[in-house]
C-alpha cells in the first residue's frame, strides 16, 4: 500500500511517501498503527488527521487495500 504525505505529516515523516508491504486488506486503525509504528510522530496528528483514497475522505467503515493509494491529510486552515 502506498502512503502520501502532505503538510504537517510529511515534515513529521520527513519524505513525500513510503509502501507498507501488506498482502491483506485494513481498516483504518490497522493503517494509523502501521504508520504510528513506523513514524512515532504521527501519533500527535491523528485525531484531527484524515486519511483520502482516490481523492475521496475515508468514512470510518471503509477497507483499505494492498493495492491502494491512501493519503494522510493533517487540517488545514487558510486565511
Amino acid at each position: 500500500m502506498k502512503v502520501l504525505f502532505f503538510a504537517q505529516s510529511r515534515i513529521i515523516t520527513g519524505c513525500e511517501s513510503c509502501v507498507l508491504p501488506t498482502e491483506a486488506d485494513l481498516t483504518q486503525p490497522e493503517l494509523w498503527s502501521r504508520l504510528i509504528e513506523r513514524f512515532p510522530g504521527l501519533a500527535a496528528q491523528r485525531q484531527g488527521t484524515r486519511l483520502a483514497r482516490s481523492e475521496s475522505y475515508l468514512e470510518a467503515a471503509d477497507v483499505l487495500h494492498p493495492e491502494d493509494e491512501v493519503a494522510v491529510i493533517p487540517p488545514v486552515s487558510g486565511g
